[in-house]
């Protein structure tokens, strides 16, 4: 997950449970103050009856139409006494002129008169209809709510863009960085230090790896001169003391290993050497391919060597196989596949080539069981021990098609090798 999303979903959550809390302790303190309200003008209205009929004035009607309205009766010490002094209390209260109940707010109060008799007083206003408070408050809260939320998030998303663009940019030059290519510098300049110190440290590293590249590639390229020359130096010795006709033949035999030992090293050598350059992206030119043309001309030259074993070949081509690549790893990429065909078959087998415009695939009879899959493309994986085979002619395939995100696959289905290349 980037860290944008990261943090506006953290962000998104906090502020919705603080935001939840504060409406909710914005509610209670709403309907408290509505409450107190009421209760100020029902305690001003009870006073003027009690003070009314302490007086011995005319007291006010009853019912004055409305849900305005007082009950005075007179009760005895002892219900005087159980009672609060005052109480509050919220009901339905029934309107005769209406012939309707409705809400009401009501005070019930105990007093004594001059004489020691005690009175109970409840006196009724209109009170705001709850529910449809509620509802109101509910409705607005939410709906400022969502708004401030959604305000709030859009303020730090842009304040996070804005400040986080230096970041975002140094992220995409470091995609298009490529170790060893003609690199755009970075031109990323900015006022945060934290940022500013990335890119100095960036910048350094980047030239530090740039250093140790060069020299990995001068030291392998020395490293492969200075061991293949030595090889063939002993081999051409070998060679030279093979022909002398006074060897025996005991002492032939010994030597005509210790030759094909050092041509094995000699081909690990070279093989390895390719790999590297592969990996360290010595082969920059690219120019159109016909993968057709380069099966044809690989199964000329490999003519003999598949007659030797009795091997047929068929091919099918549907389209012309075109591809963008180095034209010199095209010719191995294509020569490895043939080569593993044969190394891989069996005395009078078969191998199958299909040619599309997107694809080919190389089939060959199998000489045994199927290969490991997940090992196949490993360096010095060989299955079943071929003297033919340095074990890294298919590691180099894959390394080619990874350097051009191509595709090659293996599967192995009635009793055959099937290796597929896509583009």
């Amino acid at each position: 997950m980037k860290l944008f999303y990261r943090v506006i979903g953290r962000l998104s959550v906090t502020l919705i449970i603080i935001l939840a809390i504060w409406a909710g302790l914005f509610y209670f303190a709403l309907m408290d103050e509505v409450n107190d309200e009421v209760d100020d003008s029902l305690e001003d209205y009870s006073e003027v009856i009690i003070t009314r009929h302490l007086a011995g004035e005319e007291l006010p009607s009853h019912d004055n139409g409305s849900n305005n309205q007082y009950f005075l009766q007179e009760v005895d010490a002892a219900y005087a006494a159980s009672r609060p002094h005052i109480l509050y209390t919220d009901s339905m209260v029934y309107i005769t002129e209406k012939e309707e109940t409705e809400p009401a707010r009501i005070l019930t109060t105990i007093f004594q008169d001059r004489d020691g008799r005690f009175y109970q007083l409840m006196v009724s206003m209109p009170s705001i209809e709850k529910s449809d408070l509620i509802s109101a408050i509910w409705f607005w809260i939410m709906f400022l709510y969502g708004v401030l939320l959604l305000t709030i998030l859009l303020v730090n998303i842009l304040v996070y863009r804005q400040n986080m663009k230096p970041l975002y940019k140094l992220l995409d030059w470091l995609d298009t960085y490529t170790l060893g290519k003609n690199n755009r510098p970075l031109d990323n300049p900015t006022d945060v230090t934290e940022f500013r110190k990335l890119n100095e440290a960036l910048i350094r590293s980047t030239s530090h790896n740039e250093a140790i590249y060069e020299q990995q590639k001068q030291f392998i390229g020395n490293a492969s001169h200075e061991i293949q020359t030595p090889l063939a130096i002993c081999q051409n010795r070998i060679e030279m003391l093979m022909d002398d006709e006074s060897m025996a033949e005991r002492q032939l035999e010994e030597l005509s290993k210790v030759h094909q030992t050092l041509e094995h090293i000699s081909k690990l050598n070279k093989s390895l050497l390719l790999i590297s350059k592969i990996e360290n992206g010595q082969f920059p030119e690219s120019s159109k391919i016909q993968i057709n043309s380069l099966v044809h001309k690989y199964l000329e030259d490999f003519k003999e060597v598949f007659d030797y074993k009795h091997i047929h070949v068929s091919i099918e081509e549907t389209a012309t196989c075109e591809v963008c690549m180095n034209e010199s790893l095209a010719s191995i990429l294509v020569a490895n596949l043939l080569k593993n065909a044969f190394v891989h078959n069996s005395t009078g087998g078969q191998i199958d080539i299909r040619m599309s415009a997107h694809d080919f695939v190389i089939s060959n009879t199998a000489d045994g069981c199927a290969l490991v899959k997940e090992q196949i493309f490993t360096r010095f994986y060989q299955g079943k021990k071929k003297e033919q085979s340095t074990g890294l002619g298919l590691a180099i395939v894959d390394t080619i098609c990874r350097l051009y995100t191509f595709t090659i696959q293996y599967y192995y289905q009635d009793g055959k090798h099937f290796f597929h290349f896509s583009i």
